[in-house]
C-alpha cells in the first residue's frame, strides 16, 4: 500500500491552478497570474519538518527572516548582515521612489545598508512589517502590544485559549485605507495566525489572503511550521499540525513552466528539526537554536521574483 506523501497537497493545488486557475492582472505592474480561492493544505509536523522536496528550498532564508520576524525588528541590516536577500527589493523601491534619478544602483544600495548604520537606519526601514506587527501593535495611546508573547502568556494561563491570534493587517497602514503618508509600499500577505493546544499538542493555523505559490508558498510553510515548532519548545508541549489556509492562490505566468516542471518530480521523505532545549522564551531563541537534519531535495527551480501588492499608484495620488 503507498502512502500519500504530506507534499502532495501542495503539489495537487499547483495542478488545480494549472487546470483552473482564472486569468489576473496586478493593477499596479500589470504582472499576469492565475489564481483560485479558498484552499487548504495540512501538515502533521510530528512526523516530519514540511520543507518541500520537490525543489530546493532556500532554507537559509527561512531561519533568518523568522528570527527577524521573532525579534520584531523592521529593518533589513539584520538580513542583509547575514547574507539573506529576500527582502531588499522593498526598501530599494521606496529609496528609488524618493531620489528618482539621483538613485544609487540597487547592488551599491545593499552594500551600503550593510556597511553604513546611517545609511541603514535611514533607508533599510520597513515600517509595520510582520515582525514589527507581531511584537509591536501600535495602539491609539501611543504604546505597543506584543501579540506574540501574549499569545504565549494567555496558554500558559488557559491552555484551552480560544483567542491566540497574531495579526499583521492593520488598516492604518494599508492602501486606500491610510494616511498617504502612512501607506505600506510593500504587501501583506499572509496575514493571520492562530494557535490552539489540543490533546497536550500545539497547532497553529496561517490565513494567506495572496499566496505566490511557486515562489513564496513552499518558504511560507517552511517558515510558520518553524514558528510553531518554537513556540511548542517555549510552552514545552508537542507539535501538532500545521495547517495553510489560502485566499486567492496563484501561479505567476513567468512561473508556469516551472511548476510543471516541478510536478513532474517525486516527492522525497521529509527532513527533521529540533529546537535546542535552552529555548525558554521568544528572547533565548535565535538561528544557532535549530538543527535541520536530512533533508534532501531535487533541484533548485529558478523563479524571478515578482515585486507586486502593496498601496496602489491611484491611492496615492492627490485629490483634484
Amino acid at each position: 500500500m503507498t502512502t500519500h506523501h504530506p507534499e502532495q497537497a501542495y503539489l495537487d493545488l499547483l495542478q488545480d491552478i494549472l487546470d483552473n486557475g482564472t486569468k489576473n492582472v496586478d493593477e499596479g505592474t500589470g504582472a499576469v497570474s492565475y489564481s483560485v480561492f479558498g484552499r487548504q493544505i495540512r501538515f502533521d509536523l510530528s512526523k516530519g519538518f514540511p520543507l518541500l522536496t520537490t525543489k530546493k528550498v532556500y532554507w537559509k532564508g527561512v531561519l533568518h527572516e523568522l528570527c527577524w520576524f521573532l525579534q520584531g525588528q523592521n529593518n533589513i541590516k539584520y538580513l542583509v548582515d547575514n547574507n539573506v536577500h529576500i527582502w531588499d527589493d522593498y526598501p530599494y523601491k521606496i529609496y528609488v521612489e524618493k531620489f528618482g534619478e539621483d538613485s544609487m544602483a540597487k547592488e551599491e544600495f545593499v552594500g551600503k545598508i550593510k556597511e553604513e548604520e546611517d545609511f541603514a537606519k535611514e533607508h533599510g526601514v520597513l515600517k509595520n512589517i510582520y515582525g514589527d506587527m507581531w511584537r509591536h501593535w501600535p495602539t491609539k495611546h501611543g504604546e505597543n502590544v506584543d501579540q506574540l508573547q501574549w499569545i504565549i502568556d494567555e496558554l500558559t494561563a488557559d491552555p484551552d485559549a480560544r483567542n491566540c491570534i497574531v495579526n499583521s493587517w492593520n488598516p492604518e497602514f494599508l492602501y486606500a485605507m491610510a494616511r498617504k503618508e502612512d501607506a505600506s509600499r510593500f504587501p501583506i500577505c499572509h496575514n493571520m495566525y492562530q494557535v490552539s493546544l489540543k490533546g497536550g499538542k500545539l497547532h497553529l493555523q496561517l490565513y494567506q489572503r495572496s499566496a505566490d505559490m511557486f515562489l513564496g508558498v513552499p518558504f511560507n510553510i517552511a517558515s510558520y511550521a518553524l514558528l510553531l515548532q518554537v513556540l511548542a519548545k517555549i510552552l514545552n508541549v508537542e507539535v501538532g499540525d500545521y495547517i495553510h489556509t489560502f485566499g486567492d492562490a496563484h501561479i505567476y505566468e513567468n512561473h508556469l513552466e516551472q511548476a510543471r516542471l516541478q510536478l513532474t518530480r517525486e516527492p522525497l521523505l521529509f527532513p527533521t528539526l529540533t529546537i535546542a532545549d535552552d529555548v525558554t522564551s521568544l528572547d533565548t531563541f535565535d538561528a544557532s537554536k535549530v538543527t535541520l537534519e536530512n533533508y534532501q531535495s531535487h533541484d533548485r527551480i529558478k523563479g524571478e521574483l515578482t515585486v507586486a501588492g502593496g498601496v496602489k499608484e491611484r491611492d496615492l495620488e492627490e485629490e483634484n
